[in-house]
């Protein structure tokens, strides 16, 4: 088996099998390599890291190579392998590959098959997602440097589409600047909208204002968290990667039309600062979606397209346990976990997934995944996120037994601001309370922020994304 050493970029070569480290005009195609990696028992995150080192060799042997035969089953081997990772929605009604489902891996695969050249999967992915380019067209590039021939757009448009799946309705932005996008789901018939959230950041002290943008995984949510808006709509639909990709894509392309808009003066627009972080914190829970969100994160944090840092990136779960060991071992990204609570009995009333997991799995398998090393200051860890209910969950014992649960875990601790919605029977802690039970937790040296409320005021802050009058009774 490959080891976890293939992700170093110093070290990937040498993990190599030996038939792949041999001079550059005697390398195997793509299809052989993926049908070797198909009898290892690997996670998508090696397999995929193994075949990028594959990717560079082959751009470079592309002009003295021959051409290779194609495989008709690249893609399906590869999903064949993936207990749980077999993505939804890959291509469209008029049965064209959805280029916005695939990895640049997966991409310079499919492209392999119908015969194309290496170069043209990079050439592909950063029209695609490189900075102001963004197409969501091949025809967009005629004319332009570097764009793309007659030729192959027009076979092009008869096998694949850059379509996202996605269409933007509608904007609407709250008195703090955030912004709420609102899509609809293309060839799917879905009650609702899919909400992702714009929020400027600029803090006191902070070197440059940032944007990080909240993503939505499905539309609705089965976990019916009590005090989340998004819950009460149910499940009703599964994002696929190129949805989840699209929203990011779309976000970018507004930053840039409103930073245009701005530097020629036009009433009422105002620049967006950089779009720097990325939250799974929309609707729907990611790790119930966990094959398109992990294949999204790749594509976001690629260093020649969105490059996103995995630092960066935010993916958050109800406690979904199996689903959360998946992840945290497939993914270099960073996990928060939504506790909001400190007991069984009050988390199960208000998480009810905590009846399938209770907090001494989901603890016990945080302890496991990010034990506390006091003396490495860069271990990585988990947030931990804590609605504040008032007299449910904001008891200075509470506090206390948050301190004992997190003792042996490495993680950082953010206290959110309840958000009220229309017909709830919750409401938000005082913050003279939220600072008490803040300061509890920062006398046992943990970091322990609170987050701000944002665009409440569009029904744009946590806890209140979905369309209350397309919810069911």
């Amino acid at each position: 088996m490959l080891s976890t050493a293939i992700l170093q970029p110093g070290t990937a070569l040498a993990c190599l099998p030996q038939k792949c480290r041999q001079p550059l005009s005697q390398l195997p195609s793509l299809s052989q390599w993926t049908h070797h990696l198909a009898q290892k028992s690997l996670s998508l995150r090696q397999s995929t890291s193994a075949l990028s080192v594959l990717d560079e060799r082959l751009s470079l042997a592309s002009t003295s190579t021959v051409a290779q035969p194609r495989s008709t089953s690249v893609l399906e081997s590869l999903h064949r392998r993936q207990v749980g990772r077999l993505k939804p929605q890959l291509v469209d009604k008029q049965g064209r590959m959805m280029l916005k489902n695939l990895t640049k891996a997966e991409l310079h695969m499919w492209l392999e098959q119908q015969g194309e050249r290496p170069q043209r999967a990079k050439h592909l992915w950063r029209w695609m997602y490189f900075k102001d380019h963004w197409i969501c067209d091949l025809d967009e590039t005629h004319g332009r440097q570097n764009g793309f021939g007659l030729d192959f757009r027009r076979s092009f448009k008869q096998k694949a589409t850059l379509d996202g799946g996605l269409q933007l309705l509608s904007t609407h932005k709250a008195a703090d600047g955030t912004c709420k996008m609102l899509f609809k789901l293309k060839d799917q018939q879905v009650a609702g909208a899919i909400e992702t959230v714009l929020i400027p950041v600029t803090r006191e002290g902070s070197l440059r204002p940032r944007t990080t943008l909240c993503v939505s995984s499905q539309v609705g949510c089965a976990m019916n968290c009590q005090f989340c808006y998004t819950g009460r709509m149910g499940l009703r639909a599964q994002l696929s990667t190129a949805q989840i990709v699209e929203q990011v894509v779309e976000a970018m392309r507004l930053a840039s039309r409103e930073s245009e808009a701005a530097a020629m003066g036009l009433p009422g627009a105002a620049p967006l600062p950089p779009i720097t972080n990325i939250v799974f914190m929309g609707m729907g829970e990611p790790l119930h979606n966990l094959s398109a969100v992990l294949s999204a994160v790749d594509i976001l944090c690629d260093g020649t397209g969105l490059q996103f840092s995995h630092n960066k990136v935010t993916v958050s779960t109800v406690g979904l346990v199996p689903q959360l060991r998946h992840f945290v071992q497939n993914s270099p990204a960073q996990l928060a976990v939504s506790l909001h609570a400190t007991t069984d009995e009050v988390r199960k009333k208000i998480v009810p997934v905590n009846r399938k997991w209770p907090l001494e799995s989901l603890i016990g398998s945080l302890r496991e995944l990010f034990p506390r090393n006091p003396a490495k200051s860069h271990s990585r860890h988990v947030l931990i996120e804590y609605v504040m209910l008032r007299d449910v969950n904001d008891s200075l014992e509470d506090a206390h037994r948050l301190v004992e649960l997190m003792r042996d875990i490495e993680c950082k601790i953010n206290l959110i601001m309840f958000n009220p919605h229309e017909g709830t029977h919750f409401t938000a802690s005082s913050m003279e309370q939220v600072e008490a039970f803040r300061d509890i937790v920062m006398q046992a040296r943990r970091v322990c922020t609170i987050r701000d409320s944002r665009g409440d005021d569009e029904m744009a802050a946590c806890g209140q994304l979905g369309s209350l009058e397309e919810a069911p009774a």
